[in-house]
């Protein structure tokens, strides 16, 4: 599913093989937005715990997930 607004509305479908494609869609998205901000973040000089006071999350939650060079954030030699 590649259209926002598409996935949007087949998320509510009553179909569940519809709706859980598009939560699944959601999710992907959701990850790479989260990622490419606390990696804009990160190179604009906010802390960990700045980060993870707006993701709702603690500190070493959002260290974990995104320092530890195997996150969505890790870097491609």
């Amino acid at each position: 599913m590649a259209d926002t607004a598409e996935v949007a509305t087949a998320a509510g479908s009553k179909d569940p093989s519809v709706g859980l494609k598009a939560v699944r869609s959601m999710r992907v998205l959701v990850e790479r937005l989260e990622a490419l901000q606390v990696q804009n973040a990160r190179e604009q000089g906010w802390t960990w715990e700045q980060i993870a006071q707006l993701l709702g999350v603690t500190r070493q939650a959002v260290h974990k997930k995104y320092a530890s060079g195997r996150g969505p954030l890790r870097r491609k030699d």
